[in-house]
């Protein structure tokens, strides 16, 4: 596979990225637009991720119409480009609810990715079929992903392996086999901490905890719950999701009138993430339940 000769462009594209704050991201691929040669694979493929900037805000009709814009420009000596537009097109219509729509664009993008020797790209379509594809065979593309990033000399495609040792965990854990779920987790967390990535280390570790309640392991997942919400505080922020799994842990550990506070801030931050409002209203609702009234055991 490509050890990164042709992907120095690339590079400065995914480095323009904050995931978290999609408007701030599009608006830098608009500036970086802005001063590319039109017509180059460049700014094609910064069209992409202006597509992808404007689904995550779920802009989706925008985001459509960049992509065609992008399809107008494409000529048969390009390489990168058409990989991101399967990529971006699929992932639209999985952010907008229909893997069965975005499923063949990844195939694509897999078959294509592997033709023209793109590993980088190769992994991010085999990571996207192991979240469209049933479950069943999610985990199957989420190891292979794994495998080609473990073997790969590019460096930006090892830095896929946070992510899919997290996915991977997560679908060891969707089929009941929660044991190797954390073994997976406990992976990613060891990842996360070799690469010096701060947010995403509190991430591996959050889903260290989750795993551990799963498993019934609930005074531990406490304990980890706890030291992430004072690593949280001590950046002057505070994450819903840690504020869910404390609000579980207590739950489970027979202290509702402990765990009320913590569902009640759970829902006050998890509200305000569209995709949760879309995709998951009876766990917000469930949230905001539990904390205005804990049930009594």
């Amino acid at each position: 596979m490509n050890t990164g000769a042709s992907s120095g462009f690339a590079q400065d594209i995914d480095d323009l990225w904050d995931y978290q704050q999609p408007a701030e991201s599009e608006a830098r691929f608009r500036q970086a637009l802005a001063q590319s040669a039109p017509r180059s694979e460049y700014y094609i493929e910064l069209l992409t991720q202006i597509a992808r900037a404007q689904g995550l805000q779920r802009n989706f009709v925008a985001a459509h119409a960049t992509l065609d814009a992008a399809v107008e420009l494409l000529t048969a000596s390009y390489r990168r480009a058409p990989l991101r537009i399967l990529l971006e097109r699929g992932r639209l219509y999985n952010s907008d609810g229909d893997r069965a729509q975005a499923r063949p664009f990844f195939l694509q993008a897999w078959e294509q990715a592997q033709a023209a020797d793109e590993d980088f790209f190769a992994v991010d379509a085999a990571h996207m079929l192991g979240i469209v594809e049933p479950p069943d065979q999610q985990l199957m593309w989420n190891l292979r992903a794994m495998e080609m990033a473990e073997h790969s000399a590019n460096p930006r495609t090892r830095r896929w392996l946070g992510s899919l040792y997290n996915n991977i965990g997560w679908s060891y854990h969707e089929l009941g086999r929660d044991e190797e779920a954390l073994v997976t987790f406990e992976k990613a967390l060891t990842w996360r901490k070799e690469a010096g990535q701060s947010r995403e280390i509190r991430i591996a570790h959050w889903c260290v905890g989750r795993i551990l309640r799963a498993l019934g392991r609930t005074e531990e997942a406490l304990a980890v719950q706890r030291q992430l919400a004072e690593e949280w505080a001590a950046t002057g922020t505070s994450d819903g999701y840690v504020d869910e799994e404390l609000g579980e842990c207590l739950l489970a550990l027979h202290r509702p009138d402990e765990a009320a506070p913590h569902f009640t801030r759970a829902y006050e931050l998890l509200s305000q993430d569209p995709w949760l409002v879309a995709n998951e209203p009876h766990r917000l609702k469930r949230l905001a339940t539990l904390g205005q009234s804990p049930p009594q055991n």
